[in-house]
């Protein structure tokens, strides 16, 4: 391992970082390797931690730093072994088996990873089958201030979707299961990866909201379900009014109680496919990302995306926010390119602190929390005045998958920070190719020159490490080991691996990734009526 490149890394994050302090919190502002500020409001910082500045994209929670500054305080000399060994810890894939009856899925099979840069990671991702309807979902979830919102989400919003979907019917069993104390129907099935968690001790709170919510339904009298548009779009704005709510009603058991407010003042962006035949349905809300990767006839491949990121740099995002708010908040709403200052993502679940009225706020936590031991960073930003200030109202959209729609990739903000949505799709084509799977014949069809490129940097790395079978994977250790000519550098991959906790977390995201592979020859047959 050269100490060359340890040292450069190290010494570009640290003086990247101006730090500024104020009373109790700590302001700071990194300039990433994409030239680009990025200010937040940390969470409350122990005393000796206040000469550390991490940086990043969101709010984050107590850390524990890693404070010397001495070159050989770094054990970097990790081999192209142990490398890999880190790289796939979070690994999993899954065929999709063909549906009960008969017809082929249109869901190949899918491959994911996540490498934390937190810790613990505040990245979720989930999969499942809806069982009482048709439809896999996918979905990542990037959280801010902590993990226990970011934890709720993925554990909750695809039962809020299923519900969302069932007959009147199917509800009717439900209930009827409920009041005679039955078994209820199985509503998902999910297919799990490494390091997934579940909270048992509040899944009857939550069941007992998503009985509410499935009994409101019911009062609807929509015989079929809703359709997949109203079902996200619901589902997203009403788990996001639970976790509110939730916190708001009394509650005599400490754990839940306590649970409940870090939930509900922590915060996660969410972006869900849900994929029904050739039906495909994306919904958004934050700065998580979905593309999809089409090979037209001739060969060449494109990009399609399927989100845009509610950000500052999302002027459509930006009308919207102006538009709910007095113009006298034009010029607040947005500042230091976030959210009244503070929060990047302008859609998030939690983050009632943006939500709530201060009175609300003060009622809620005065009611005898112990919000230091919690985490709980009691701050109203500047000019906050016409609250709410955020939503987790997502944008849907609807994509009818044809036989060119080779894959699709959902991934957290970590991915798309160091990689654009090209990078991504050459790099999925490029993993192919190496693995034999799907060959561009470069000498008899059209080509891009990025797409050559891209394929000769491929092989050309191939040769130095074992060859990934999880395309997740390719991309991630791209996205942290590539330098800006999209070259693979394994010294910079394994100081990227190696770095204290503190630097990170300062030089690079949680990272989550999903690609999901479809089935071209099922999905044909669909237009042809097989």
């Amino acid at each position: 391992m050269s100490s060359t490149v340890t040292y450069w890394i190290f010494n570009s994050v640290r003086n990247s970082v101006a730090t500024f302090h104020g009373g109790r919190r700590l302001y700071s502002r990194c300039v990433s390797n994409r030239n680009k500020s990025k200010w937040k409001l940390f969470s409350r910082v122990p005393p000796t931690l206040k000469n550390s500045s991490p940086c990043g994209t969101f709010t984050l929670q107590k850390a524990y730093r890693h404070t010397s500054t001495e070159e050989d305080d770094f054990q970097l000399q990790l081999s192209p072994e142990q490398v890999n060994e880190v790289l796939r810890a979070g690994e999993s894939a899954h065929k999709i088996l063909d549906l009960d009856s008969g017809v082929p899925n249109s869901v190949l099979r899918y491959e994911s990873n996540q490498l934390a840069a937190n810790s613990p990671v505040e990245d979720r991702r989930g999969v499942a089958s809806c069982l009482q309807t048709s439809g896999l979902m996918f979905g990542v979830f990037d959280g801010h201030g902590g993990h226990a919102c970011v934890q709720a989400v993925s554990e909750r919003l695809f039962y809020y979707v299923a519900v969302s979907l069932m007959s009147h019917q199917t509800l009717e069993q439900m209930e009827g299961a409920m009041e005679s104390m039955k078994p209820l129907l199985p509503m998902l099935q999910w297919l799990k990866h490494p390091g997934d968690s579940i909270y048992k001790d509040v899944t009857s709170v939550h069941l007992d909201h998503l009985r509410v919510y499935w009994q409101e339904l019911l009062d609807l009298h929509v015989e079929m379900g809703l359709s997949i548009e109203e079902a996200l779009m619901y589902s997203f704005q009403r788990l996001d009014s639970d976790i509110s709510l939730e916190i708001q009603a009394p509650l005599e058991d400490e754990v839940t109680r306590n649970l409940s407010l870090q939930v509900a003042f922590s915060g996660a962006t969410a972006c869900m496919a849900h994929v029904d035949g050739v039906h495909l349905h994306v919904a958004n809300a934050g700065d998580c990302r979905a593309i999809l990767g089409v090979q037209e006839d001739n060969g060449m491949w494109s990009c399609l995306p399927l989100t845009r990121d509610h950000n500052a740099w999302n002027q459509a995002e930006l009308s919207r926010l102006k538009g709910e708010h007095p113009k006298s908040e034009e010029r607040t709403i947005i500042m230091d390119d976030r959210l009244l200052g503070v929060l990047m993502p302008c859609r998030a679940f939690g983050d009632v602190q943006l939500k709530w009225s201060k009175e609300l706020q003060r009622s809620v936590l005065e009611r005898g929390f112990d919000t230091e031991a919690l985490n709980i960073y009691q701050f109203t930003p500047p000019h906050y005045y016409t609250p709410p200030y955020l939503t987790a109202e997502p944008e849907v959209t609807y994509h009818r998958l044809r036989p060119q729609d080779k894959f699709l990739v959902l991934a957290s903000d970590g991915l798309w920070d160091m990689l654009s949505n090209e990078d991504v799709v050459r790099l999925v084509v490029g993993h192919l190719a190496e693995l034999g799977q799907h060959k561009p014949d470069l000498a008899q069809r059209p080509t891009n020159l990025g797409l050559m490129q891209s394929l000769l940097l491929q092989r050309k790395a191939s040769r130095l490490l074992d060859a990934d079978q999880n395309a997740a994977t390719h991309l991630i250790r791209h996205a942290i080991g590539s330098n800006d000519y999209g070259e693979m550098e394994p010294e910079r991959l394994t100081a990227m691996l190696t770095l204290p906790e503190d630097l990170a977390r300062m030089y690079r995201d949680d990272i989550t990734v999903t690609v999901v592979y479809f089935n071209s020859e099922s999905i044909d047959a669909y237009y042809k009526g097989g």
